[in-house]
């Protein structure tokens, strides 16, 4: 036969009787005809519809009833019988194991509907892709210039790695990182960022996202409050959500968080998480007073400061600003920061500055979660640093979002002026907008998105029930040239 061929069971009632349901082999398809007769007894065993002791057609009846060669259905009995789910008596045949569970009485819309989860997963909001992480396109936040990427550089680098890489590599590593690329990371952030750190403090993660994750599990306990800013980074809520802590939410202005009135709304907090640098969304930038008065608040409550620098590596109206963990004479920051902005999302290669104290316990944490982070990527990184080659991108790259930049906010301010508000242009590769009263910004991201303009929400990374609504918009991957148009299609879609 050229067709699917059909045996039903049931025509073998004398070995095989009170079933009704059919071995389908079809000898067009790609899959093997053992593979075939497998998957059906094992996927209608698994649904109860072939149950404990029931008897199985002889291998030879069942290639005679189905037309095709012995060996095929011998193999897949073989496997069945490997596995458990048949069993052979002597002299009576083979039949469905008596040794499996019975699953009668049960649906499959019954058994979901009882499954059980933890608290930590089941306060997490439902999982949605965000419509401006779908694909390259104008505004999308948290995407470089991928097309300046030194990648022929990238990939030497690896092709060298590769040819001299030892068996050591090929073994568990140091929970903490590999230690060339935590001394250039130390050696980087003294010099470039201010930040007070030995190679040993430095831990390897993979990415910013993971070491606020980890942040949380080692400094905080479930019902613990922690200040995050509102608005702030809306993953930061959902590692709090997870860790079930309480968030508090502190206002963000132009001075940056409140110190103030995070102390009013609850002054005995165990952490802050916040982004002195350059503040996501809003994109300002934390005053000198408001820096000293957020670490003499944690020193008095001895409580903990996450430092989120995430882009610190642009700035346009001055040099970089010093961390805020260089300030810090108490070891009461955790400083992070990742490669992900500056080299390429993908990457996904962060680290963590932690107190000599805590070392320890951070990587007991870690040795938890994901034991230690690759060599490969590591080793190459290490190189890319050692050689030059990320201070000559960093350097490449400033006045190119520079000017795009600064071609962002005429545009805005030239097409859309009274109708907006522009906030956080000084840094980073991305600002905020505020739209005027009434207005839906997440209706309006999506209807963009059909149109390739990726809109980031600003609502959606507050806490509070009286979001302001506006955009976060980006301009990494945006070329200056493709600007005034990508602001004439937002014009049309709020004015």
């Amino acid at each position: 036969m050229t067709g699917p061929a059909e045996f039903c069971i049931t025509t073998l009632k004398s070995q095989f009787r009170g079933v009704s349901n059919l071995i389908t082999i079809d000898r067009r398809a790609s899959k093997p005809l053992y593979q075939q007769i497998y998957d059906s007894f094992r996927s209608r065993i698994i649904r109860g519809e072939l149950r404990a002791g029931d008897l199985v057609p002889s291998s030879r009846e069942l290639a005679r009833e189905s037309r095709i060669s012995r060996l095929p259905v011998l193999t897949a009995y073989a496997q069945l019988l490997a596995e458990g789910y048949f069993e052979s008596r002597v002299g009576a045949g083979t039949f469905i194991s008596s040794s499996l569970p019975s699953r009668s009485g049960s649906s499959p819309s019954v058994a979901r509907g009882q499954r059980l989860l933890s608290a930590q997963v089941a306060a997490l909001p439902k999982y949605e892709r965000p419509s401006w992480a779908e694909s390259l396109g104008p505004f999308q936040v948290g995407q470089p210039e991928l097309q300046k990427f030194p990648i022929e550089i990238w990939l030497k680098l690896i092709a060298r790695y590769s040819r001299r890489m030892r068996l050591k590599a090929l073994q568990y590593a140091d929970a903490m990182g590999l230690p060339e690329l935590r001394e250039a990371i130390a050696t980087y952030l003294r010099t470039s960022r201010g930040v007070r750190c030995e190679a040993q403090q430095i831990m390897v993660v993979s990415g910013s996202q993971q070491a606020l994750d980890l942040a949380t599990r080692v400094l905080l306990e479930a019902g613990r409050a922690a200040w995050v800013e509102e608005p702030g980074y809306w993953l930061v809520h959902h590692v709090l959500k997870a860790a079930r802590c309480r968030i508090v939410p502190v206002p963000v202005d132009e001075e940056g968080l409140s110190v103030t009135a995070g102390i009013r709304l609850n002054r005995n907090a165990r952490a802050a998480f916040v982004a002195p640098s350059h503040q996501y969304p809003l994109g300002v930038t934390m005053s000198a007073a408001r820096r000293l008065q957020l670490l003499e608040w944690a020193q008095r409550s001895r409580a903990w400061i996450i430092e989120d620098d995430y882009d610190s590596e642009y700035r346009y109206g001055s040099l970089p600003i010093a961390s805020l963990q260089g300030l810090d004479g108490n070891s009461r920051v955790i400083y992070i920061g990742t490669f992900s902005k500056v080299m390429f999302p993908s990457l996904r290669l962060g680290y963590l500055v932690i107190p000599v104290d805590l070392i320890e316990r951070f990587a007991a944490m870690r040795q938890v979660m994901d034991i230690c982070p690759t060599h490969i990527t590591q080793a190459v990184m290490s190189d890319f640093i050692r050689e030059g080659h990320f201070a000559r991108h960093v350097r490449r790259m400033r006045p190119i979002y520079a000017e795009r930049r600064r071609v962002l906010v005429a545009e805005l301010e030239r097409q859309l002026g009274d109708h907006v508000t522009i906030m956080g242009d000084q840094a980073g590769m991305h600002l905020a907008i505020f739209l005027t009263p009434g207005r839906d910004d997440r209706k309006i991201a999506v209807t963009a998105a059909r149109q390739s303009l990726w809109l980031s929400a600003l609502s959606s990374s507050y806490v509070g029930k009286k979001p302001r609504h506006g955009f976060v918009l980006g301009f990494g991957n945006t070329k200056a040239n493709d600007i005034p148009q990508a602001v004439w299609h937002l014009k049309k879609l709020i004015c």
